[in-house]
């Protein structure tokens, strides 16, 4: 009778078993309990203050308190089936298939057919119990494990070394952070989350057996192996964390295998290489190194693997090493400290335990100690031979050997080998990095990067008109450090070949942030050299800086004083998630909250951190953070390369922003069709009508908020110009509503050139003068006074007959004619000074070609009736481009980003960074449609969405939401019910502005339906 045939008899018990087993667990609630005394809860007291400069300041008291949702579920309960399985395949094995049962051996999917011809020999051969996978592609691997397992007469236990998720050993998966990074983590939920993506694509890909959590506490900090594999070196806290990795491991069918027993967290040496001396009392073995186990066995810990040391007060023989010592594996482990599940040694290869013992005898050794499972034996047959001579000379029982094979059998029980069945290769790649891990990966790193000096609060910086410096140090990658400061506000990125050439370049510079971004490979040195410590020490000594480390604590030993150092900041790891969440904490848009899991000499003490500001800028996150389907907005490509390919716009920038998070982000086509220059997102596009609602509009708020206009303040009351006209009763309320009667607009240009629509002499000059003074395009400057005839126009201009809505120009030229003479500055500069400087909009500006190269703006329009060239870096708007760029209704030049800051203040309704540009009421009052229920879709300034049509957005949004199209191709609109920002920036215009089949087949419309589509319900 074979294998299958044997056991068809329990197949129905096992069923009807496995459907009470689900009834049941299904019915068991999950209940929060710490492991700690301490209550599982965070407190957040915030006060704010806001002074006479509308600078705000806010008090943040937050106590962070570990916690970890406890399931009450049993995942690897025992059963009467579980037993009954295992004792009738025990039953039908011969010796040699008993012993072969404990062998787990390696298998490389990096190598080559040679290698797994061997590996299939070992199944059919020898009947092995296992396999632990190394190094090798997902495909390669999931394919090599159905080779495997179809050769197999009872399926394999796989395991792989996955302690930073299967990245560990398999490429192209996802990496997790470190675990001394998740000891900075104070919520135990979050490592919880962290265990089931692990177990969740363990089990994907076929594995039973995770070998992690390591639960060493690393109290000595030059271990060699452990380091950042460590929690830390608080006991309690390490125990804390293990058991919450453990519980998202087991929830999702896969062993957690707690490492390295009894404790490798205090060694000088790597037991790869040599074993290592663990010389303490027993009680400082029992009071510490044993402490995460005990608790960990309480918990429900399913597998131990015992680590190769050399522990003198447990084992007397030096030789002996712990996973070969009867007096550790048995005696201690399992009855002293009684534990019942697989006990698995750590690699027998490894030099620590090889060293002393040839092949067959450290295989015998390890089982003769208590080992269930016999990790990488070096020769299989010689391992299986030497332990059946040593069973048939009666050196162990067959009640021994059952035992562990036995238990063997039952764990394969467990995870589902009795119904077996290959891994699916379809989908594998994306089923084991989903989407969702970038997600968690963001809230890992909000809750770990942790700020240990903040002397004046340097951390956020608040003013961003400050001189801001980057200094590299180390030889890993730093872009999205840098991109990320970038979106903040100016920062320039300085090189020196020493520290005297760099303090010389930095010496005008307000504030330097050094950052130190070292491999972020577990197996690499990542310490500072002396030469680095030298130059960090020596920057510190002459600038104000913040020196931001992309490594482990651990970095910190070498040096002797910290005094120096304004801002202190260990991010951990040198990754893009890490290095953009870096930047937030550095900039405001989030807090730091992480808290030190090991002590740095007598500096830093264990829980070390500083919980900083959050000013509410603009952050980064991944679209799944904020509850948006990344999948779905896939599809916004589609409408992309419909506009580029049918030639609605040459390119555009696309920005989604939800929460205060800049989930999307990204830049399509050329800033031409000539598709030479690709557009990029720091590209600054004329923003047309934009202008009015991120120029004129928030200055015109905050002269409403400081109560220098009412709704009811007439234009005659605002501008001489108006008074004694038919407009001199026009009030407020209805300019910004577009209400007021005025005309959309005149072409001014055209009574400025010949009747060859050349530029007549009269109004131009090729070069400047205080006469002709506002320059329209290279070599080709306007008359100075030609604005006091565009104002008087405006102001004998007709009336329309009947009061009705009707968008103007006239309106916002009005506004800001009024800004200046109320102020004494013009628009540009008003714009700047109250809001762009302060919110770090330093892409916004009027007339870019002062600041920018005309190579990052995209052209507007080859004109051909009017300036005769291509119009790029100069506004497109031909009444703008009379006022020298410089207009209420149109001239600003700017990008997705910062758009996107503006759009968020309003959002915060008039809060951003450390500011209240004005009050809450004042936004609530603007963003009101007054006359919406006679046909008038605008709000005082904003654009609103219509009920019962689509217009100036899709008919998806909110009543509440609020924004403006430009006529270049742009859009950017914000909705407070779902808190979504959409910024759409193109210049439809370039060619020529004359067809508008942007707008005419709804590409700015469409995406935004996208969006609101993936919203995830």
């Amino acid at each position: 009778m074979n294998y299958n045939q044997k056991n068809l008899f329990v197949k129905v018990l096992f069923m009807v078993t496995i459907v009470v087993i689900t009834i049941n667990c299904a019915s068991k609630k999950s209940n929060i309990t710490p492991i700690s005394k301490t209550p599982a809860v965070q407190v957040v007291k915030k006060k704010e203050i806001i002074g006479d400069d509308h600078e705000i300041v806010e008090e943040v008291q937050e106590v962070t308190i570990p916690k970890y949702t406890k399931d009450s579920t049993d995942y690897f309960s025992d059963s009467s089936l579980e037993i009954q399985w295992s004792d009738s395949i025990y039953n039908t094995l011969s010796l040699d298939e008993k012993i072969s049962q404990l062998m787990m051996v390696g298998a490389y999917p990096n190598k080559d057919e040679v290698h797994y011809t061997a590996v299939d020999s070992l199944i059919t051969k020898y009947k092995i119990g296992g396999l632990i996978f190394f190094q090798g592609g997902p495909v390669k691997q999931a394919k090599l494990n159905n080779r495997f397992q179809s050769k197999s007469k009872i399926p394999m236990l796989i395991g792989i070394d996955a302690e930073w998720g299967l990245s560990m050993r398999v490429d192209s998966t996802y990496k997790f952070p470190f675990n001394m990074t998740l000891g900075a983590v104070k919520d135990l939920n979050l490592i919880q989350a962290v265990g089931k993506k692990m177990g969740a694509e363990a089990k994907r890909m076929g594995i039973h057996y995770t070998f992690s959590p390591v639960v060493d506490i690393n109290t000595n900090p030059s271990n060699p192996i452990i380091g950042v594999r460590s929690f830390g070196e608080d006991k309690e806290d390490v125990t804390n964390k293990a058991i919450a990795l453990m519980k998202g491991i087991n929830s999702q069918g896969v062993f957690a295998t707690a490492k390295h027993f009894p404790g490798h967290g205090d060694t000088s040496t790597d037991s790869h290489h040599t074993l290592p001396v663990i010389n303490f009392t027993k009680l400082r073995l029992d009071e510490v190194e044993l402490y995460p186990y005990k608790k960990m066995f309480a918990e429900g810990l399913q597998s131990v693997m015992v680590a190769h040391l050399n522990v003198p007060v447990l084992e007397p023989n030096p030789a002996t090493p712990s996973s070969l010592s009867k007096n550790i594996v048995t005696d201690l482990l399992k009855k002293e400290l009684g534990f019942k599940g697989m006990i698995i040694t750590d690699a027998l290869n490894m030099k620590g335990a090889s060293n002393a013992f040839k092949p067959g005898d450290i295989e015998l050794a390890a089982f003769l100690a208590g080992n269930d499972i016999l990790l990488i034996p070096e020769n299989v047959p010689v391992a299986i031979e030497t332990i059946k001579k040593a069973y048939n000379d009666t050196l162990f029982s067959e009640e021994r050997l059952a035992e562990s094979v036995k238990k063997i059998l039952r764990h394969k029980y467990k995870v589902g080998l009795k119904n077996y069945k290959p891994i699916v290769i379809d989908n594998l790649y994306n089923d084991i990095n989903p989407v969702l891990n970038d997600s968690l990966q963001y809230e890992i790193y909000q809750n770990a990067i942790t700020v240990l000096k903040n002397d004046s609060k340097i951390i956020p910086i608040k003013d961003l008109s400050k001189k801001i410096a980057y200094v590299k140090v180390g030889k890993d990658f730093n872009s999205d450090f840098v991109e990320t400061l970038k979106k903040y506000t100016s920062v320039t990125e300085v090189t020196g070949e020493n520290s005297t050439e760099l303090n010389e370049k930095l010496k005008d510079f307000d504030i330097v942030i050094v950052g130190y971004h070292p491999s972020d490979k577990a197996w690499r040195n990542t310490n500072l050299t002396d030469a680095e410590v030298a130059l960090i020490n020596d920057l510190a000594a002459n600038n104000k800086v913040i020196v931001d480390l992309f490594a482990k604590p651990y970095t910190l030993l070498p040096f002797t004083n910290f005094d120096a150092f304004e801002g202190l900041i260990i991010s951990y790891q040198n990754n893009p998630i890490a290095q953009i969440v870096s930047s937030e904490i550095i900039f405001g848009a989030a807090q730091a909250k992480g808290k030190l899991p090991v002590s740095i000499n007598n500096f830093f003490k264990i829980n070390d951190g500083i919980t900083t500001q959050n000013l509410y800028r603009l952050g980064f996150s991944s679209p799944e953070f904020v509850g948006i389907n990344s999948e779905k907005l896939k599809e916004i490509e589609n409408f992309t390369t419909k506009a580029i390919s049918r030639k609605m716009a040459p390119g555009m920038q696309i920005l989604v922003a939800r929460k205060g998070k800049v989930f999307y982000q990204k830049s399509f086509g050329y800033h031409t069709y000539n598709q030479i220059t690709k557009v990029q997102n720091s590209d600054i596009y004329d923003v047309a009508s934009i202008t009015k609602m991120v120029a004129t509009l928030p200055n015109i708020m905050q002269h409403f908020d400081r109560k220098k206009l009412t709704l009811s303040t007439t234009l005659g009351e605002m501008l001489p110009v108006f008074r004694d006209t038919d407009k001199q009763d026009i009030n407020l309320l209805d300019v910004l509503s577009h209400y007021g009667r005025l005309q959309a607009w005149k072409p001014f240009y055209k009574e400025t050139l010949d009747s060859l629509q050349c530029p007549l002499d009269k109004y131009y000059s090729k070069t400047y003068s205080s006469k002709f003074s506002r320059k329209v395009v290279d070599s080709l400057y306007f008359r100075t006074d030609y604005h006091d005839s565009i104002m008087k126009y405006i102001a004998n201009s007709k009336l329309a007959e009947t009061k009705t809505y009707k968008y103007s120009d006239f309106a916002f030229m009005i506004l800001a004619e009024y800004l200046k003479k109320s102020t004494g500055k013009t628009i540009d500069k008003l714009a700047y000074d109250n809001f762009y400087k302060s919110m770090g909009m330093n892409y916004t500006l009027y007339n870019p070609l002062q600041k920018f190269d005309k190579s990052v703006i995209p052209p507007s329009e080859d004109d051909d009736y009017f300036r005769h060239t291509i119009v790029q870096g100069y506004v497109h708007d031909m009444a703008a481009a009379l006022e020298g760029g410089v207009a209420g209704h149109a001239g600003i030049f700017s990008n997705s980003m910062d758009i996107a800051k503006m759009m968020q203040m309003y959002l915060q309704k008039g809060r951003y960074g450390t500011k209240r540009y004005f009050s809450e009421d004042t936004f609530d009052m603007f963003n009101n449609c007054y006359y919406c229920d006679l046909g008038n879709r605008r709000g005082l300034g904003f654009d609103k969405p219509q009920s019962d049509k689509k217009d100036a957005t899709c008919d998806c949004v909110s009543m509440l939401s609020f924004g403006h199209t430009g006529f270049t191709g742009t859009i950017a609109w914000a909705d407070p019910e779902t808190e979504i920002i959409y910024v759409f920036l193109s210049n439809r215009t370039f060619p020529n502005s004359t067809y508008n089949t942007l707008s005419k087949e709804n590409i700015r419309e469409d995406i935004q339906k996208i969006i609101q589509e993936a919203i995830i319900k």
